[in-house]
């Protein structure tokens, strides 16, 4: 349309000699020239009649015009049926462009004028009149019907975009003949005697029919708003569909075909353009509905891609364009750094070998890891399991990716704590992002492997791979990876850490490539300060270290006596508008340090963001019931705070948002800060080289000095290391050596490692004999390490103990088979108790105290209240760590274990009845934080004993009391708070607020706007509000999504139903 005028210009020629006709066209891109036939002759000398005929009862058909970038332009008559023979013979526009000396006639006849006499100017006066939408909405539609229709060339369909989003409706001519009759209307009796008929039929059903067209449109709007969200999912089936009916179409029109030459093509034409002049266009969103096209046009060009292992990758890494979007808009991730886009492209990655890469911290490690995770989920349809340290991090990750699940098609599964279902639900349709600690990761691991799912998991991601040599979590880490290994050859593993040395000992246990660069975003400047003189660490200096400056600040005698390190020197150079990390060797040292910092700070620093300082102050007076640690009510308002295990979860959360946000600008801290949730600084400051008692490490420095930098806030990170003069040797020997070498500790963690593993294996018949079992040991990376590590005896002296000792602790039985007189085979298989213990995930120390305090149990269970449940699932490893004020237990003869575990359970009893963490430390003189940790700790082991009484028939009356007693510990809230505290970061405060507010279940939170959250709920930011609607989204998704699966199972026919097979065979 030209801009202005009030036509609607449309004109398609055709070569004179070429009219076929049928009740759908589309033009071809190739054309070829039809011999004259007795049939076209006949067809031209019907022309002159048919334009003074009226035809009644026949609905026009609609004409999309459609303009491809890469094809001829084209015309569209409905999308109902397609006459193949058409397709072969029409000519393009863009063939009759080139063909200037061909004749050409104006498919209108004598009616091709757009004058203000003709009829069709008559008609397009009407068409404005019934058709009132905005200009710039005709452009929007016939801007998604180009888009559209260039779909629909390149799947070879006629013109139904994908979903059925904008399929057109066409009756027929030659499907309604029953309905069809000619009337012959003299000349002067009707306006429109000189009418074609389809533009008298057009006249005659305009104002009969504007109503029922109207409510039509209305109808496909509501079906494709319901419809929009599926769109992804249904492609391939509707591409399947479209095709059979096109199919079907065509033998229609080809067996119809003697009919249809009746009429000639010029009032099909005709019909078909005055038909969509007349009909209104529905208003829907097409911009969300190209979105929504193009992310399944791009997953499917990435599906092929990765199949065909070829170089050529999709818009942004083989991923749809709308994850770069996402990256952009939830994180402000514009573009990637050199390295990452290398590490990307590697071939080893493309090919889909494990990797190891290691970097230093705040290097971009974490984004590379994602991406890979959005291509397996994606492109290659699998599951995928992320393996992090710690429960907080655990939920930062699932607060940061839910939006990407929810937007993109996944779930976000939580597997920490008492959280996590076993085996995962089995799901048909979208595939799950399982992420996990380490201990949940090797139990879901576990119950793949025992359920036959292991293949289903495509990729294993490991973040701070270096944990794999520390301690009993090492050793747990350690068999997972190694369990995955020997099960699935499909599953990719990818390992990333900042602080590997023995890579080579990693990569030949992973079977992996290794990649690592020294990118940092922000340069970090290291120095040491002795004294009052500050060095900085410079490796091609002689003695490790160049002069770099005096410290500039003024102390008074009382200063330098209560600051006789200069902290309040170092610290005032950057706060109150840089941020702060200043590491200390234990938790009192933290507070301590605070407090004598805000003793010196001038009065200036109270006025910096104050109103926000008193808010944090408020919320955490809400978050302990009106309690408030005194020293952080003394340093809060200076901006200052400390951070250790002692705080309870809501404190720590609430204190580390208002660190993000700027509010708090100087943390005191312990060293488990550097390895769990983000929290860069301009600069880092380590108290001294110690953490408790033992000297610093190699490892733990870089991880406390990576902290220093933050990308896109700073230019420089500076560390600064205060030591004494005694310690200056061996703090320029931690500088300059190399990072300690990791360590398997299956052999040393002896009950949660080599034994655990055997049971493991045993029972889920991995390896059953002493040779597959002594194999699988040679696969791991203690295997690897074994001439290291073993001195006295050998690998297969070990795996021989090791089964002895559980087969006479109960939890093995052998089997002795004898192959011939002199090859004898030993297999072994797991006894009742050995199941229950390694479903349950029991320490094997404390396995068989375990089973006799729950026979126990049952002679006498008391049910009055939950006291007896509790002490049944009081952890014991916490028992050594309480010391109970029981002189007159003491003067009796009464096990000290037992009598700590009754005095632990009378905590945990406490905590039950009042929920409140602060009032339970002080009646039982506990720090608020050993409190919170026997909590989580004895919800953790609660879920551990119902998994081994699930194992146990005799144990039958636990399992329904301790389902819902573990639910009571891990939330240990009101009951009405219990399904907030489901959703990812929401913690018992938050829960109390958004309760008050208003929003009582998770359908409340899942429907929630974030911005009516953030004014009505105190101290809540706009990116913590998305998350908490994102999470719930996802979380009610899932829910739906099993109950919806389960349904369908229901109702699906069983595959072992009998006469299924013969009636299958039949058919076939």
């Amino acid at each position: 349309m030209d801009e202005g005028g009030s036509r609607i210009r449309r004109r398609v020629s055709l070569p004179k000699r070429k009219r076929p006709s049928v009740g759908c066209v589309f033009v071809a891109p190739t054309a070829a020239k039809l011999e004259r036939g007795d049939e076209e002759k006949k067809e031209e000398e019907m022309v002159a009649e048919n334009r003074r005929r009226k035809t009644a009862g026949v609905i026009p058909v609609e004409v999309q015009p459609c303009l491809l970038s890469d094809s001829p332009d084209c015309l569209v008559l409905g999308s109902g049926d397609t006459n193949p023979d058409l397709l072969r013979h029409m000519p393009t526009d863009r063939g009759m462009g080139d063909q200037h000396n061909d004749s050409e006639e104006d498919m209108f006849g004598d009616y091709d004028s757009f004058t203000e006499n003709s009829f069709i100017a008559q008609a397009d006066d009407l068409e404005q009149k019934y058709m009132q939408l905005p200009e710039h909405q005709k452009h929007a539609t016939d801007f998604a019907t180009e888009n559209l229709c260039s779909e629909s060339i390149k799947n070879k369909l006629s013109v139904t975009p994908i979903g059925n989003l904008t399929e057109l409706q066409t009756d027929e001519h030659t499907e309604n003949q029953s309905g069809c009759e000619d009337v012959t209307v003299e000349p002067g009796a009707d306006l429109l005697y000189d009418v074609p008929s389809s533009q008298a039929m057009y006249f005659e059903n305009l104002r009969n029919s504007s109503n029922d067209l109207g409510d039509q449109f209305m109808k496909k709007r509501d079906w494709k708003s319901s419809s929009h969200n599926t769109v992804n999912e249904k492609l391939p089936h509707n591409c399947i569909e479209q095709r059979q009916q096109n199919d079907e179409s065509s033998s229609k029109v080809r067996t119809s075909s003697d009919m249809n030459r009746r009429t000639s093509i010029k009032d099909h034409l005709k019909s078909a353009m005055t038909g969509n002049a007349k009909a209104q266009t529905p208003v829907f969103s097409r911009s969300k509905q190209l979105k929504e096209t193009l992310l399944s046009k791009e997953i499917n060009v990435a599906k092929k891609t990765i199949e065909s292992s070829s170089n050529d990758l999709g818009p942004f890494y083989s991923l749809p364009s709308k994850v770069r979007d996402l990256y952009v808009q939830l994180k402000g991730i514009e573009k990637l750094y050199e390295w990452q886009h290398t590490c990307l492209t590697l071939k080893s990655v493309q090919e889909r070998k494990n990797l190891i890469y290691s970097l230093p911290t705040s290097g971009g490690k974490t984004l590379v890891a994602e991406i890979l995770m959005l291509q397996e989920l994606l492109c290659s349809r699998k599951d995928v399991l992320m393996i992090l340290p710690y429960v907080a991090i655990v939920q930062e990750k699932i607060s940061g990716l839910s939006s990407f699940g929810i937007e993109l098609g996944f779930f976000v599964e939580e597997y920490a704590g008492s959280k996590g279902r076993f085996p995962p639900t089995k799901r048909r349709e979208k595939k799950s992002l399982y992420i996990a600690t380490i201990e949940k990761g090797h139990s879901l691991v576990n119950s793949l492997i025992e359920t036959g799912r292991i293949d289903s998991l495509g990729l294993v991601v490991v973040d701070e791979l270096h944990m794999i040599g520390e301690g009993s979590r090492g050793a747990i880490l350690e068999m997972t990876l190694a369990k995955i290994l020997y099960t699935s050859k499909t599953t990719q593993i990818i390992g990333m850490s900042a602080t590997l040395n023995n890579v080579e000992d990693l990569q030949k246990f992973l079977q992996a490539e290794y990649y690592t660069s020294q990118f940092r975003p922000v340069e970090l400047k290291e120095y040491l300060k002795i004294n009052d003189t500050i060095y900085e660490i410079d490796s091609k200096a002689e003695n490790g270290m160049t002069f770099s400056r005096f410290l500039n600040y003024k102390y008074s005698d009382t200063l330098k006596k209560m600051d006789p390190d200069h902290l309040v020197a170092l610290v005032t150079e950057v706060i109150p508008n840089y941020s702060c990390l200043v590491f200390c060797p234990s938790k009192k040292n933290c507070e301590n340090v605070a407090e004598m910092i805000c003793k010196f700070l001038s009065k200036e620093y109270l006025k910096h963001k104050e109103k926000e300082k008193c808010e944090v102050i408020k919320n955490l007076k809400n978050i302990g019931s009106g309690n408030l640690c005194p020293v952080l009510k003394r340093t809060i308002p200076f901006g200052v705070a400390y951070h250790h295990s002692g705080l309870t979860s809501d404190e720590r959360k609430l204190l580390e948002e208002a660190y993000s946000t700027g509010v708090l600008c100087l943390f005191t801290c312990t060293s488990t800060l550097a390895a769990g949730v983000n929290l860069p600084a301009r600069r880092v400051i380590l108290r001294a080289p110690y953490v408790a008692m033992e000297f610093l490490k190699r490892n733990q420095y870089k991880q406390m000095i990576g902290r220093a930098g933050r990308a896109g806030i700073d230019t420089i990170g500076e560390s600064i290391l205060i030591l004494q003069e005694k310690d200056k040797q061996q703090v320029l020997e931690l500088i300059t050596r190399p990072l300690e070498n990791c360590y398997s500790h299956l052999f040393q963690e002896f009950t949660k490692g080599i034994q655990t593993l055997f049971l493991s294996l045993i029972g889920l018949k991995i390896a059953t004999n002493l040779d597959d079992i002594y194999h699988f040991m040679n696969g791991t990376f203690f295997g690897v390490q074994q001439k290291i590590l073993l001195k006295e005896k050998s690998l297969w002296e070990i795996t021989v103990e090791s089964l002895r000792y559980l087969t006479e602790k109960g939890l093995l039985q052998k089997d002795t088979i004898y192959k011939s007189e002199e090859e004898v085979q030993h297999n072994f298989h797991i006894t009742k108790l050995g199941r229950a213990s390694f479903k349950g995930t029991i320490d094997l120390a404390y396995c068989d105290i375990l089973y006799r305090d729950l026979k126990k149990g049952l002679e006498g269970l008391v049910l009055e209240s939950l006291l007896h449940l509790i002490y049944l699932t009081t952890p014991y490893d916490l028992v050594s760590q309480c010391n109970p004020d029981w002189m007159i237990y003491f003067r009796q003869k009464v096990d000290k274990d037992v009598v700590n575990r009754l005095y632990l359970s009378f905590v945990l009893y406490s905590l039950l009845k009042e929920t409140n963490i602060w009032t339970v430390s002080e009646k039982f003189n506990m720090p608020r934080g050993y409190v919170q940790n026997l909590l989580t700790g004895a919800a953790s082991f609660s879920s551990c004993v119902l998994h081994f009484c699930e194992e146990l028939e005799e144990f039958w009356v636990y399992r329904a009391l301790l389902v819902e007693l573990t639910k009571k510990l891990t939330y240990c809230v009101k009951a009405e708070l219990i399904p907030l505290m489901e959703v990812t970061g929401v913690l018992e405060g938050r829960a109390k607020q958004l309760y008050s507010a208003g929003y009582k279940s998770l359908t409340h939170l899942a429907n929630a706007n974030p911005e009516v959250l953030i004014r009505t709920i105190d101290h809540l930011s706009r990116r913590q509000a998305k998350q908490i609607v994102s999470s719930a989204k996802m979380l009610l998704h899932e829910k739906a999504e099993a109950l919806q699966e389960e349904v369908e199972e229901l109702l699906r026919l069983p595959s072992d139903f009998p006469g299924a097979v013969a009636s299958s065979t039949d058919e076939a």
